[in-house]
């Protein structure tokens, strides 16, 4: 496979193709800070369908009720088209009978055609762990591989610790793969439980694994991120010869995380030329990544490879004039759009003249060299006073409008006030103080002077609720806008209470979302800075709409 800049090349040991398997509705369930509905998991498999995954690693039957529910609603709600539902479990008990086995009797119950089975891959486990035999190691894996195949189901076996079993007895370690194998395993899972492997040696030990059991056997890669190599040990495994990898959306998983199939896939399509998932679903790499994020309640890296927001944005002047003058292959390893993603600019004080006007084109206003040079130079002074515009993007553009000439006519201020008041509740019974914040602006609209009052429960919502009563007759579009978020950081922490603050709003009209920023020693007047540029950004969004 070829991108726009590069050509991707495959050593003679990877293979051509592999299988993803995601496992973020049960490996990535364990990350701290996820918790998952029934319906949630209903909808991130949807988009796992949709990236092109090969298998959706469901969860454990067995495991809670939750579980159980999803993959009876699977049955009847969830209609995959590229992807195939399985079910997760371990081995039989030590010295109990596949038989009645409650965990391998839920895999059946479970009406998926594939099932996934973890067994101890490493001496040790069985031995220290368990408190059994290594016969009786082995016997479990080898009868429940056997049971679930002989019910006409697809069995992956994922050898756990099984890099560290590998060190510490390899004998053993290939017996438990061969007691998988020759009872009927689709594919062995080489896992890298604790996470500490490194590259090198995963590549090593994964290609002796595919030497010992040869081109019939499916080896796969099970990868944590505790070295931080997970991803670096997915593709170290797939040189070394392995056909099938497990990973979760983002990387989440359990402490650190598990490797982020969303850096693994283009890792080996676009670098490697092995085929991943089908290559016409690769441009949905991002908008998945995104869309998982949100259903999670987890904030997207903005720094994630391929996928972030930051992946393709660049601030440094050099990076942007060369970008201007010869493209995107100046500074990115591939063309953004093949993941989904794009090109972004970064405007700041290391930036210069090019990266201004580029980010200017991106807004759609046309900036001369006279003004691009001046408001160059005044942005350095702004981000001196602690404005930082890569992170409004909104207020940065009525910057660049201004630097053309563009003045805002919706009204012009006269002057506003806030004041608060703190009553503490004196023998009415409550133990709770009467708090409230008031705000007073004066505006001028078409030469008309409009007074307005508004209260809140902070000055903030006080201004934003006076703004709205003054403007809310001439400007009904106002209805729509809403501030969504509001950010405050002190900036220098060193001066105490007459440190500078940089206050971020955050609005929103239903169908975009635009930041704006203020920065002052006084909180309420950066908070105030931020709320006009957010109206009259929304209003004239409002006017462009028309």
């Amino acid at each position: 496979m070829t991108d726009t800049y590069r050509t991707a090349t495959r050593l003679s040991s990877t293979p051509s193709a592999v299988e993803i398997f995601d496992t973020t509705l049960r490996d990535g369930a364990q990350f701290e800070g996820i918790s998952l509905t029934v319906d949630d998991k209903l909808r991130i498999a949807e988009q796992l369908d949709w990236l092109g995954v090969h298998w959706i690693e469901g969860g454990y039957p067995q495991a809670n009720p939750k579980d159980a529910e999803f993959f009876e609603r699977a049955q009847t709600e969830l209609k995959l088209e590229t992807a195939t539902l399985v079910a997760f479990g371990s081995t039989r008990r030590p010295l109990g009978r596949t038989d009645d086995d409650p965990t391998l009797r839920a895999l059946v119950e479970a009406g998926t055609s594939t099932v996934c089975i973890v067994g101890k891959g490493s001496e040790f486990h069985v031995t220290e762990a368990l408190r059994t035999t290594t016969e009786e190691g082995l016997a479990m894996v080898g009868e429940s591989v056997r049971f679930l195949a002989g019910e006409g189901l697809r069995v992956f076996f994922d050898a756990e610790h099984f890099f560290d079993g590998y060190r510490q007895n390899s004998e053993f370690t290939l017996a438990v793969l061969e007691a998988a194998v020759t009872n009927g395993a689709s594919a062995i899972v080489l896992c890298d439980t604790n996470g500490g492997s490194l590259p090198h040696d995963v590549q090593r030990v994964t290609s002796e694994v595919c030497e010992y059991f040869g081109p019939d056997v499916v080896v796969g890669i099970h990868a944590q991120n505790d070295t931080g190599c997970a991803v670096a040990n997915s593709v170290a495994a797939v040189v070394g010869g392995a056909r099938h990898v497990q990973g979760t959306i983002n990387g989440y998983g359990e402490r650190t995380g598990n490797a982020n199939l969303i850096t693994v896939v283009p890792d080996l399509a676009f670098k490697m030329g092995v085929e991943t998932i089908p290559e016409s679903h690769l441009s949905r790499l991002t908008a998945v990544s995104r869309h998982v994020s949100e259903l999670v309640n987890l904030p997207p890296h903005a720094a994630d490879p391929y996928v972030g927001s930051s992946a393709f944005a660049h601030k440094g002047g050099l990076h942007t004039s060369a970008i201007d003058r010869v493209g995107g292959s100046t500074y990115e390893h591939i063309a953004p759009a093949l993941v989904g993603n794009e090109t972004r600019v970064l405007v700041s004080d290391l930036g210069g003249r090019a990266g201004m006007s580029m980010k200017a084109r991106e807004f759609g206003v046309e900036l001369d060299s006279k003004a691009s040079a001046e408001l160059s130079e005044h942005l350095k002074d702004l981000e001196a006073q602690g404005f930082v515009f890569e992170a409004a993007d909104a207020s940065l553009e009525l910057l660049m409008r201004r630097a053309t000439g563009w003045r805002q006519s919706y009204f012009d201020v006269e002057a506003y006030r806030v004041s608060a008041y703190h009553r503490e509740s004196v023998g009415n019974g409550s133990d709770e103080a009467d708090l409230a914040t008031e705000a007073t602006i004066k505006l001028w609209i078409d030469g008309e002077r409009i007074a307005a009052v508004g209260e809140g429960n902070g000055p903030v919502n006080a201004l934003d609720e006076a703004l709205r009563v003054a403007l809310a007759d001439r400007y009904p579009e106002l209805r729509r806008i809403h501030l969504t978020d509001f950010k405050v950081r002190v900036i220098d922490s060193s001066a105490d209470t007459g440190a500078v603050t940089r206050v971020l709003v955050d609005s929103s009209n239903g169908d975009r979302t635009w930041t704006t920023i203020g920065v002052s020693p006084n909180v309420i007047e950066a908070s105030w800075m931020a709320l006009v540029d957010s109206i009259v950004f929304g209003l004239r969004l409002a006017d462009d709409a028309l």
